[in-house]
């Protein structure tokens, strides 16, 4: 079995964009395995994040399946940590907020279960993912999901020009049929 040097705690690293929040646990390994914490609400406080969590969401998607990019508009709108437990995706967080100075920037996570690393993606961003193998995904959401306030950013936004790594991925009709960053300025979706 693979040693992984264990940080002493949890490591939150953080990124260009003010807010999002990559996140590494302390892996404990011996010969039986390895145990590492998921989430404290005491390391997350001392990092500066002061969440509550009221919902968590899974997925199982296959290899190409591409989800997003998803929000909620406010007053519904959603942090969400996170993490895959099988498989490898390639997550994307968008700034959405209007007055951020990184405003229609991105971010790319490879999520693995290998590192078991996190991102927290805060209020006011788009966040969608890309299957690079058979994955289970699951998040925890600061919002209840909300229908009335889902809105979203379509995968292939010419403005965005996001490298999914995979030219035809499988979608759904709802998420082919998501609004560009230019419409939704345009409709005063953003934050």
């Amino acid at each position: 079995m693979r040693k992984i040097k264990p940080f002493s705690g949890m490591e939150f690293k953080k990124t260009k964009l003010e807010g999002l929040i990559e996140v590494f646990p302390q892996i404990l390994e011996d010969e039986r395995g390895i145990f590492f914490e998921s989430y404290s609400e005491n390391k997350f406080q001392a990092a500066g994040l002061h969440l509550t969590f009221v919902q968590d969401n899974q997925s199982f998607s296959k290899k190409g399946v591409l989800r997003g990019l998803h929000f909620q508009r406010n007053p519904h709108a959603q942090g969400k940590l996170v993490k895959v437990s099988l498989g490898l995706a390639l997550d994307i967080a968008v700034d959405l907020r209007k007055n951020s100075p990184t405003f229609g920037q991105y971010e790319t996570f490879l999520l693995d279960p290998i590192r078991h690393n996190m991102v927290y993606i805060p209020e006011g961003f788009a966040h969608g993912f890309i299957a690079l193998e058979d994955t289970i995904l699951s998040y925890k959401c600061t919002h209840i999901y909300n229908k009335p306030s889902e809105s979203g950013i379509i995968w292939n936004d010419p403005t965005l020009n996001i490298d999914w790594t995979i030219s035809k991925p499988l979608i759904s009709q709802k998420d082919a049929d998501l609004f560009t960053l230019q419409e939704l300025i345009e409709k005063e979706l953003t934050f």
